[in-house]
């Protein structure tokens, strides 16, 4: 089977998921945006993405970083807004920092002629993910990316997948590969519409996030530098 694609999940994968103080990450937001009542503005947003993921897990449906402002009773434009969503991703930063086997494992992919991509669930808007790809040197190697905030559905809804499929021109499912960290999400999600998928237990996924089934990858490797070999060899297998 020739590999046309690899499509990545990023948070949790290519970045892997820690453990962090959400609500520390809202309260950096809430400070910078009113300090006088940062405790209740903190504690509002981050019931609201809490809510947020609940549906995503439950239904599918997408929702986005203004969605969750506004419904905090926040307008997310002008000038105070720019300065506590800044405080608030400078919070991120030492959170974001992609894996360091990613550089060379997408530069082996992209040397070997396959194609890369990525497909995140995620509150955040595209340009937060490109700079973070951009500080670590991979927004180049990426060929498209869909992130949930840009579409009607998270992950494992089938379409979220076709969308992927198409941001790195359209390749036959069966010659796709999904690379991700979650059983439900990633390998169940990518294997409904016909991928191969490669697991990547390299991140503590919280029991309540775990999915009401798990899909059984094609793979697993505990390491990304080793999705490399894992990909190339799959490619020097004659299809039956």
């Amino acid at each position: 089977m020739t590999v046309d694609a690899v499509i990545f999940d990023w948070g949790g994968t290519l970045t892997p998921w820690h453990d962090l103080d959400l609500l520390g990450s809202w309260r950096a937001y809430a400070e910078a945006y009113d300090r006088a009542r940062a405790d209740d503005l903190a504690a509002t947003l981050l019931a609201g993405e809490e809510a947020a993921w609940t549906r995503a897990r439950e239904e599918q449906a997408s929702g986005t970083l203004d969605d969750l402002f506004r419904g905090a009773g926040v307008e997310p434009t002008g000038p105070r807004h720019a300065e506590a969503l800044a405080a608030y991703l400078q919070f991120w930063e030492p959170h974001t920092l992609v894996d360091p086997d990613v550089p060379e494992m997408l530069a082996g992919l992209r040397a070997a002629g396959v194609g890369v991509g990525v497909l995140s669930n995620t509150l955040w808007p595209r340009s937060h993910h490109e700079a973070v790809f951009r500080r670590d040197g991979i927004l180049d190697l990426i060929d498209g990316a869909v992130y949930s905030s840009e579409i009607a559905w998270t992950k494992p809804h089938p379409n979220a997948f076709r969308a992927a499929l198409e941001a790195v021109g359209g390749p036959d499912p069966g010659r796709t590969v999904f690379v991700g960290d979650r059983l439900w999400d990633d390998v169940h999600g990518a294997q409904h519409v016909g991928m191969r998928t490669i697991h990547v237990p390299h991140s503590r996924i919280p029991a309540h996030q775990h999915g009401p089934v798990t899909g059984h990858p094609d793979a697993t490797v505990q390491r990304l530098a080793d999705v490399l070999p894992v990909v190339l060899g799959w490619g020097d297998t004659p299809t039956m």
